[in-house]
């Protein structure tokens, strides 16, 4: 590929993130080739002995009067590698034709996010190890767009920190929280073995200390109730005396709008720290909305290509302070990721799938838990059974039916998901009886598992509440709610698939 052109001169290119060695998405959809050149310009382009031609646009696309010409293939199932040759004439009828060499046809995804998905493969548990093999698997590709912003949505990127790159050692082992993005790696690398090894497009556009709405689009933002203009302070990760202000849609406009021409599988998303105390009580608004504007936004930029119900993964909310008592707005968070329900995928969404992350406590790094192989597993699972239709266990154990006879002494929670639960210890279930003044936390006490029969546990109310109208019930409802992997529920056929928070007002 010829980076030496200079733009705004007539000379056709590619867009600047169409590159040698990427993945294009495979049948049986239909993947988009595009870039500028001259306006009202025959355009060619060959690949795999197909000819394919179309006119580029007579109107200016940027201030260099540069035209975009696009071209949708036909379906491709072939892995490749591919040559793909874009010819067109210049103003002189010289012919010029540039090549992207290296094209593989597999399964595009986006990941993106704040600082947990920013967080590199050299930040986490094991690296050497995943570095050292990162080799072993050519046929996925990984990109990663630079931290830009932009005040209006923009058709190519303002940067790139790493080219499309086949995977090695040196691209999958790049600085601290620069790429490549640890659980946008791992969840790629595992859905490429369990798919027998087809390509993977991984591409990583995320920026630490981020809030949700700088990644909405305007109108997303106003079906919330929040205003377009606002300006969003932020602390990257490892700058803290750098401390910036974005304004929301900022990071839509710039490192997610350049995307949408082209024609992708699915997204991952691992957000929502900065949003514990910034529009909290907004996120499950925030968050389905900006699904739902992503989703239509790459349908209508792909003509249709993109599913308008493409998979959406995420993260739902790991640990934060290590003292296990600090409730703080981390569970509320965790709530609204599923958009009130508790669990995904459920009615309000469709196509959402999640790893719980909140017993991958690692003490000293706090919000960045280096457990990221359990997130990658976790998500990965879920993103087989959701995105891919395969018959594998996905999630832990979830609450089907709460039942409680008032003034009782035990509360029988039953539950599905699973064929059994493992219940690894008895604590993590809260109840309050104190009525409308169960919005302080500390009037909530501990109801202990007393027993379990397959798929339903008994829990013993606290002496406390005896007699008194139980008002609500909640658990694992803290910042850090327990040790390393020793949540109460797990499945017993899978344990390392625990149940989600859950919060129950009777």
């Amino acid at each position: 590929m010829n980076n030496k052109i200079k733009h705004g001169d007539g000379t056709p290119r590619f867009a600047n993130y169409i590159q040698d060695h990427m993945v294009l998405q495979r049948a049986p959809q239909r993947a988009v080739i595009w870039g500028f050149g001259d306006a009202s310009k025959l355009t060619t382009l060959r690949m795999n002995n197909k000819i394919y031609a179309t006119m580029s646009r007579a109107e200016p696309a940027n201030d260099l009067a540069e035209s975009i010409w696009s071209i949708t293939l036909e379906p491709v199932s072939e892995e490749g590698p591919f040559d793909i040759q874009v010819s067109q004439p210049l103003a002189n009828g010289t012919l010029v034709t540039i090549t992207i060499h290296d094209v593989l046809f597999g399964d595009v995804w986006i990941c993106s996010g704040q600082s947990n998905m920013q967080m590199a493969v050299i930040d986490i548990f094991n690296a050497t190890e995943e570095i050292n093999n990162a080799g072993n698997y050519p046929k996925i590709r990984v990109f990663t767009a630079a931290l830009k912003p932009s005040d209006t949505p923009i058709e190519e990127l303002l940067g790139i920190v790493e080219n499309w790159s086949v995977a090695s050692s040196q691209s999958i082992g790049g600085p601290s929280f620069t790429y490549m993005s640890a659980v946008c790696w791992l969840y790629g690398r595992a859905v490429h073995e369990a798919l027998g090894g087809r390509p993977i497009g991984l591409i990583a556009t995320s920026w630490g200390g981020t809030a949700i709405e700088l990644w909405m689009p305007p109108e997303a933002l106003h079906e919330c109730g929040i205003s377009s203009n606002v300006e969003v302070p932020l602390q990257p990760y490892g700058q803290p005396m750098n401390e910036i202000s974005l304004s929301n849609s900022n990071l839509f406009n710039a490192m997610i709008y350049p995307f949408t021409r082209m024609v992708v599988y699915g997204a991952i998303w691992y957000q929502g720290e900065a949003n514990a105390g910034y529009n909290t009580e907004k996120y499950a608004c925030t968050f389905s909305k900006m699904i739902q504007s992503w989703r239509q936004t790459w349908n209508q930029r792909t003509n249709q290509i993109t599913d308008i119900q493409f998979p959406f993964g995420f993260v739902q909310l790991s640990t934060n302070t290590n003292d296990s008592r600090v409730v703080g707005n981390f569970p509320i968070i965790r709530w609204h990721q599923t958009f009130d329900v508790g669990y995904v995928p459920n009615n309000v969404v469709p196509k959402v799938f999640m790893a719980v992350a909140l017993d991958l406590r690692d003490d000293p790094n706090n919000i960045h838990p280096r457990t990221k192989h359990d997130v990658g597993y976790r998500l990965s699972r879920a993103g087989l059974a959701i995105a891919y239709n395969q018959p594998v266990e996905y999630q832990g154990p979830i609450v089907s039916n709460v039942v409680y006879a008032s003034g009782s002494r035990t509360v029988n929670i039953t539950y599905t998901g699973v064929q059994n639960i493992e219940l690894r210890n008895p604590n993590g279930f809260e109840v309050c009886c104190q009525g409308s003044r169960c919005s302080d936390d500390s009037l909530w006490v501990p109801a202990t598992v007393s027993a379990k029969n397959v798929l339903t546990i008994t829990l013993i109310v606290s002496s406390s509440c005896v007699g008194q109208q139980l008002y609500g019930l909640r658990y694992l409802w803290r910042e850090t709610p327990c040790e390393f992997k020793q949540a109460a529920l797990y499945s017993f056929t899978d344990p390392n698939l625990p149940s989600p928070p859950y919060m129950k007002l009777f």
